[in-house]
């Protein structure tokens, strides 16, 4: 991916800018590449990553505060996001017995079924992201990554 060329700039730009802009052009491939895969089902990246956190729990029950906590793009409006998984009938909402206050969260038999298909569309949209990249680069990557 060549900044300048991305940008239509003959100007040389500096090395910690570019690396931002790099960044950003990485990330919106990314979410572009993402979001493709995930049109289908009707979902987004979030209700995506809200499901995932859902069978994480193996049937146990997870509550506002836990996919809040999990998720890889923290936002306020979690329980938008639940609604409209509800609405899809991907996955229900009770309210806890023993505490009223509490609402447990889980994910539907038909929500299982249809993440299954989801992975299938995520795998094949990350193997398309990093198409261009080997074992060893993805090594290097991740650990200059961890350095933030």
């Amino acid at each position: 991916m060549n900044v300048e060329k991305i940008l239509k700039t003959d100007k040389k730009i500096p090395l910690e800018r570019r690396t931002i802009i790099h960044f950003s052009l990485v990330h919106n491939k990314i979410s572009d590449t993402a979001n493709a895969a995930l049109r289908p089902f009707g979902v987004s990246i979030q209700q995506f990553n809200v499901l995932r956190i859902l069978r994480g729990q193996k049937g146990r029950p997870a509550n506002l505060s836990t996919l809040n906590e999990r998720m890889v793009t923290k936002m306020s409006n979690t329980t938008r996001l639940v609604d409209k998984l509800i609405l899809k009938g991907l996955v229900d909402r009770k309210v806890c017995p023993s505490n009223r206050r509490k609402v447990e969260i889980r994910i539907t038999e038909e929500g299982e079924k249809m993440l299954l298909q989801m992975d299938k569309a995520m795998e094949q949209a990350e193997n398309e992201i990093l198409a261009n990249l080997d074992r060893d680069d993805l090594t290097k990557l991740n650990a200059l990554l961890d350095k933030f």
